[in-house]
């Protein structure tokens, strides 16, 4: 590894340098291009045999590669020469189909096309006027997406009567996502209670069962709620780690009852730990009672209702106020694409809304268009929604299902196998694509000696390169993650995974 160590930067001065400087020459476009497209392909082409994780120690590149930044120019080749023999091998490939850790990052073909192009554009789209067809293109994918997952018209940008009352974003993360519905649930709580200025602030309160992911308690600090308001309310076995209504009920009554204003509930559909469920519909209901902002988290999970067989996980979703999906995630549409759906998008533009004298437009003071900027955090924004109308426009429905559906099949494979082991157990019911799974406490071993051996195991299989698993602990048990989902994943390479699983299991209890 590192061919071209600390020599790589320290190139003299080459010819061109006293050439006038044209760093987007047509040629060089080209060129360069054509190199990277070739590095692109063959990675792809070589990936499977690559360690998963690499064996690299913290600091590694700047050993490899100059601490100082280069004076010269050099030749576009010693450039992509240095990312061959220092960056790769330090990569954690999470394209590998023996990627097994955390969810999915997908891709495919027509993203990175869509990306590359957007890249190439450059367009800074923040309001209409800045790029129309930035904007166009991304609330045309948005609504295409909400007609796929069947999402009530009051979430769509335009309907067959029009321009709707909702609307939609793309923005990098789930954690803007939340951070957005917050800030305007958080506003709308103050203005209800008649608060001046954010006096009343210390008086809201926001919900989400413990297995909803810790960005949201992150995203609720970021927005001013007390740490001491942010409830996490216990899950259980009983009902698969999913919010219980009633337990929602009975909080927030409590809080009402202390004098706190209950403002905010994040359900999740598809939690990281364990891929658990909230009850859409339940938690909606109650969230009513006290006129609480409902938000679905769908980051994950969102991208399998596509298919009728796993829409009902949204039923009820017509009576929350947002919901957020990441086909970053599973819907083969590279990072970053979260895609933020509001049933109304004036409260959240309410709470985000710039209008500098300079941005000031026509097409936006005729009120016929949404200025994305007004949506989210900062300003500037990502042509993003060209390689999502990419993806669905070069696949289609059928095969963005059939993608879901065969990744669903290969974790129902794997969760067959672990079942016929009696060695392991399936720690919570399946649902989608990941399987919770780990060696069980038998005989003279204890719950605290499973959890050690699993941790081993997990440890052992990471080390061979040849697969990579991630874990959580649900009820209180160290529980090893195997998740199906990267774009190049086949039968072969889940029933290679398992082959190696067993062996490594043999290799340490016997």
């Amino acid at each position: 590894m590192g061919s071209l160590g600390t020599n790589a930067t320290s190139f003299s001065t080459f010819p061109d340098d006293k050439a006038a400087f044209e760093p987007l020459n047509p040629e060089d476009v080209r060129a360069y291009l054509h190199k990277a497209v070739d590095f692109i392909s063959d990675y792809y082409t070589n990936i499977e045999s690559m360690p998963v994780l690499p064996n690299v120690k913290p600091g590694y590149l700047q050993d490899e590669l100059s601490a100082s930044p280069p004076t010269y120019s050099a030749p576009f080749d010693v450039t992509m020469n240095e990312l061959r023999t220092s960056v790769v091998p330090g990569m954690t490939h999470w394209a590998s189909p023996n990627f097994f850790a955390f969810f999915p990052s997908t891709n495919s073909a027509a993203a990175i096309a869509g990306d590359l192009i957007a890249s190439a554009m450059n367009t800074v789209g923040f309001t209409w006027q800045a790029s129309p067809a930035a904007t166009e293109m991304e609330v045309l994918a948005l609504d295409w997406l909400a007609q796929l997952l069947r999402l009530p018209t009051t979430f769509m940008n335009r309907t067959s009567t029009g321009r709707g009352t909702g609307g939609g974003v793309i923005l990098g993360t789930t954690s803007e996502a939340m951070l957005v519905t917050l800030v305007a649930a958080r506003d709308a709580a103050l203005r209800r209670s008649g608060s001046v200025g954010v006096s009343d602030i210390p008086r809201l309160a926001v919900y989400a069962a413990d297995q909803t992911h810790s960005t949201f308690f992150k995203a609720c600090r970021l927005a001013g709620f007390d740490p001491a308001n942010i409830r996490s309310i216990p899950t259980g076995p009983e009902t698969n780690y999913g919010l219980d209504p009633a337990k929602l009920l009975e909080v927030m009554q409590a809080d009402v009852d202390a004098g706190l204003v209950p403002t905010y509930v994040c359900a999740t559909v598809g939690t990281t730990s364990s891929n658990a469920v909230d009850p859409v519909g339940d938690v909606a209901d109650v969230a009513a009672m006290f006129n609480a902002w409902v938000h679905v988290d769908a980051a994950y999970a969102g991208s399998a209702c596509i298919c009728p067989e796993f829409r009902h996980h949204l039923d009820g979703v017509e009576r929350v106020d947002s919901i957020s999906m990441s086909p970053h995630k599973w819907l083969l549409t590279c990072l970053d694409c979260t895609c933020l759906y509001v049933r109304d998008a004036h409260r959240l533009s309410d709470s985000l809304e710039t209008n500098p004298e300079y941005l000031k437009n026509d097409a936006t003071e005729s009120g016929e268009v949404t200025d994305l900027k007004d949506m989210q955090v900062g300003v500037g924004r990502r042509f993003r929604g060209l390689k999502l109308w990419m993806v669905m426009r070069t696949y289609g429905t059928a095969k963005l299902q059939e993608h879901i559906r065969s990744d669903v099949a290969m974790a129902k494979m794997f969760e067959d196998f672990v079942r016929s082991d009696d060695r392991f157990e399936v720690v919570v019911p399946r649902n989608f694509a990941l399987v919770c799974f780990r060696i069980k406490a038998s005989g003279a071993m204890t719950e605290k000696d499973a959890d050690e051996v699993n941790r081993v195991l997990m440890e052992n299989l990471n080390k061979t390169g040849k697969a990579y698993l991630a874990h959580t602990v649900v009820g209180d048990k160290f529980v090893l993650r195997f998740a199906i989902g990267s774009s190049l994943q086949e039968e072969r390479h889940v029933r290679s995974a398992w082959d190696l699983i067993k062996k490594t299991t043999s290799s340490i209890m016997d």
